[in-house]
């Protein structure tokens, strides 16, 4: 005994196309079709634009005037309207994962006044034509890309897929020359004196400027709710790395390990993918080797050994700063890294910032 299987097509646009298609095949005008279905103008527009339903009375003057079944007619209404009531559904849940207040108090998003127009402009914010696209590129960046953190990184997955592309966006209005790995590398040592810089309107636009002379366009973006990356390291392509930070901390040494941790993925694992960092200890070989990059980079070897020495003492941490060139937070920082203080020694030596709204 054979078992039929009913065809079920997913119809994803209006009857009306289905009708539209047949009167241009048949060059039927507008006006002549809704004489022949004894319909006036605007209830023939409403039919065609999906909405006013098809009832089973139009049906039959479909069928009467343009062919195809009854039960044709009334399916293909039925199908639209099912299959639009679910995608409706599934963009109401889509838009409850992303971070929206957020998106529109940051400026990533101008405020909709329609649910229908809030997916539609998250889907230009995202550059993808539908939520299902998002969900292949955006919406797994957690699976596709290592998330170098301890099991205590809870991020949201639309969240981290906001904040990720609003330093896409931020990296495209960054005129940069090309990624030249060399002349990065050469750039940091002498970046260690801004962390000495108090201001961060100095020291963030002269980042972004040294940083695009050698092909990163850095950015500094606050992290939406639900999202708790500290940095992100990514090349865009062959002629330009991107370099995010969240000032999520807000205190020196955590921002400028952050920047040396994320420089030290661009340099030694950037063909790896994206590197997306909680600052939380990991335990990947990539994600020590960039603590260790960014360490001697802001406490250069030959002077390890003192660092190691330096005891709770604020003057002597002041004076090993200046001698140095960083800041006494770093120091006290990588104290603390070190675990040769404890997180609550010395943090009165760092210095603290706040976002302004």
């Amino acid at each position: 005994m054979s078992t039929r299987t009913a065809f079920r097509p997913k119809w994803s646009s209006a009857p009306g196309e289905t009708i539209r298609d047949l009167l241009t095949e048949r060059c039927i005008s507008i006006e002549e079709f809704s004489l022949g279905i004894e319909e006036t103008i605007q209830r023939t527009m409403e039919i065609l634009e999906g909405r006013s339903a098809i009832t089973i009375g139009v049906a039959r003057k479909l069928e009467r005037f343009l062919g195809a079944s009854v039960q044709f007619w009334m399916t293909r209404d039925f199908q639209f309207r099912e299959d639009a009531q679910k995608q409706s559904k599934a963009a109401l849940e889509w838009l409850r994962e992303l971070p929206l207040s957020d998106m529109v108090r940051f400026g990533w998003l101008k405020p909709a006044p329609l649910p229908s127009e809030e997916v539609a402009s998250c889907l230009q914010f995202f550059d993808v034509p539908s939520i299902s696209e998002w969900r292949s590129s955006y919406g797994t960046y957690q699976r596709a890309y290592a998330l170098r953190t301890s099991p205590s990184f809870d991020s949201s997955p639309g969240a981290l897929a906001a904040w990720l592309r609003a330093g896409e966006i931020a990296a495209a209005s960054i005129r940069c020359g090309p990624w030249n790995p060399q002349a990065f590398h050469a750039l940091l040592p002498g970046l260690r004196a801004l962390t000495r810089e108090k201001n961060p309107d100095v020291f963030l636009l002269e980042l972004r400027k040294l940083c695009a002379s050698a092909g990163v366009a850095f950015a500094v973006l606050r992290c939406p709710s639900g999202c708790r990356a500290s940095g992100a390291a990514r090349l865009l392509d062959s002629k330009q790395a991107l370099l995010l930070l969240s000032f999520r901390y807000l205190s020196d040494d955590q921002f400028w390990f952050s920047f040396f941790h994320e420089a030290g993925h661009l340099l030694l694992h950037a063909d790896r993918g994206v590197f997306i960092d909680g600052l939380e200890v990991g335990s990947s070989d990539e994600e020590r080797e960039a603590n260790e990059f960014a360490g001697k980079v802001l406490v250069p070897e030959d002077v390890q050994h003192e660092l190691l020495q330096l005891q709770l003492d604020h003057r002597a941490i002041i004076r090993f700063a200046s001698r140095i060139g960083v800041s006494p937070g770093i120091v006290v920082g990588q104290l603390q890294h070190r675990r040769r203080i404890t997180p609550r020694q010395l943090n009165a030596l760092k210095r603290r910032y706040r976002w302004s709204e």
